[in-house]
């Protein structure tokens, strides 16, 4: 998912080349004068180009000043600092942005999964609804509520319920057709229609 070069082909991070800005531009909502105007922001608060995850933080706490950003945003940053240098670049920065400030239930559920290679367990999956818990600022998690019985009920409508592991995208397209999880973590949404729970491939 990261953005970055390896070898002799490292390039400045402090720079925002053409690549990079067709990049944003293609898979955020933001213009390119916005885009710049951020890297210019970004640039002043880490000069060197790079965000730590205590940084990373402090800027998705801003987005979510009712929830509690800080597990959310463990799996966001792990998904993009690919090789585990406890950094990320602007492009990968304002892709994580671009998600929290437009992106929707099933694009956040994808980033928050973007760690995981194709299949999850079922430990996993509960730490995800945890997470995105946290950031609805949900306090009620008790009896259906709870992120185990939810991970339970969404399994055995998959009729994974004997599985322990299953696609990482049968279980996202299951929290999308979780009524209950969707009135917590995005109520000004919509039920699924039943043809869309088998058209997400990424």
């Amino acid at each position: 998912m990261g953005n970055k070069t390896s070898g002799n082909e490292k390039k400045d991070p402090t720079i925002l080349t053409n690549e990079d800005l067709k990049t944003l531009k293609i898979n955020t909502q933001y213009t390119e004068e916005e885009i710049l105007a951020w890297h210019s922001g970004f640039l002043k608060d880490c000069p060197m180009g790079k965000l730590d995850k205590k940084q990373f933080l402090n800027v998705y706490r801003r987005f979510y000043p009712e929830g509690k950003a800080d597990k959310y945003c463990n799996f966001v940053f792990k998904a993009f600092d690919t090789d585990n240098n406890n950094s990320i670049d602007f492009t990968e920065f304002l892709l994580a942005v671009d998600v929290s400030q437009h992106g929707n239930l099933e694009d956040k559920l994808k980033l928050a999964f973007g760690i995981y290679d194709g299949q999850i367990n079922r430990k996993d999956m509960i730490k995800i609804i945890e997470a995105m818990y946290d950031l609805a600022n949900e306090e009620d998690r008790a009896g259906l509520k709870s992120p185990e019985k939810r991970v339970e009920l969404i399994m055995q409508r998959l009729n994974k319920d004997k599985d322990d592991i299953i696609l990482r995208n049968e279980f996202i397209q299951g929290c999308l057709r979780d009524e209950l999880l969707r009135k917590i973590l995005a109520p000004n949404t919509t039920t699924l229609p039943e043809d869309q729970t088998t058209n997400s491939n990424n």
